[in-house]
């Protein structure tokens, strides 16, 4: 009989040991909404307890969200911005785009509203009316899926916003409305971010409810046939986790204020 050394017995058992703790761990990067709003606490812990999976979360923009799923630094994507999500998918990043759920944008700005903002008559005269003014805008300006829809917006109202009174920052949506907040000038947040806020801020909504401010979130598995050492077993049971009729039962019983920050959208 062949004698094994009593250290590499030790050392193979070591070795399967750390190989099956990392393979309980998922990295998600997901954007800061999720994680400002609170959602990610209260389905976290249930979803390690339900599968024994436990989540690192990397919460950024979507933009770099993606990139860090691009390069295979992280296991899943849960981020909101349709068309770079369906670059991200078709480019091979990904594997499948499923949807999870939906909420949406405002606007925000001082109480006094310098622009008359509350008054337009729609999304695009709203930002119209901040560019006539030159009223102070804070934006994040950091390829956010926010970021990016402040950009479409501007767009949609023929609007090029150039400094000083259109501000880039390169942070948060925390950050951003801590600035405008402190600045009196307007912003655009998710709801959740707001409404996590909303009590330490003076701001208030001056425009809302436009289906141009619809913000829909998706998640995605990072494809293993580019990056075979990622944790795609684990990414595929939050994705099942999050769209099953339990996950989506407590995405849309989470409540700030009372009001409902998120709908479910998993069919």
């Amino acid at each position: 009989m062949k004698i094994v050394p009593i250290f590499l017995i030790t050392l193979a058992l070591f070795s399967g040991s750390s190989h099956a703790q990392q393979n309980s761990l998922i990295r998600l990067a997901t954007t800061t909404s999720t994680e400002n709003s609170g959602l990610l606490n209260k389905l976290l812990p249930e979803f390690t307890a339900d599968t024994g999976f436990r989540v690192h979360v990397i919460a950024v923009g979507t933009g770099k969200a993606l990139r860090l799923g691009r390069d295979g630094d992280v296991d899943v994507v849960l981020v909101h911005a349709l068309p770079a999500e369906k670059e991200f998918v078709a480019g091979g990043f990904g594997t499948k785009r499923f949807a999870v759920m939906h909420n949406d944008f405002v606007v925000l700005g001082p109480k006094n509203d310098p622009a008359s903002v509350a008054q337009a008559n729609s999304l695009r005269d709203a930002f119209g009316r901040i560019a006539d003014h030159q009223s102070l805008f804070i934006s994040r300006g950091d390829n956010s899926g926010t970021h990016k829809k402040e950009m479409s917006i501007w767009h949609m109202a023929g609007v090029k916003p150039v400094a000083p009174w259109h501000r880039q920052i390169g942070q948060g949506m925390g950050k951003a409305l801590q600035m405008a907040d402190e600045l009196g000038a307007y912003t655009i947040s998710d709801r959740g971010t707001w409404l996590a806020f909303q009590d330490r801020l003076d701001l208030k909504i001056v425009s809302q409810h436009d289906p141009a401010l619809f913000n829909p979130y998706g998640i995605i598995a990072v494809n293993p046939k580019r990056y075979p050492d990622i944790n795609y077993a684990g990414a595929s049971a939050l994705i099942h986790w999050l769209t099953s009729p339990k996950g989506q039962r407590m995405i849309g019983e989470f409540r700030r204020h009372g009001e409902q920050l998120f709908i479910p959208d998993a069919q």
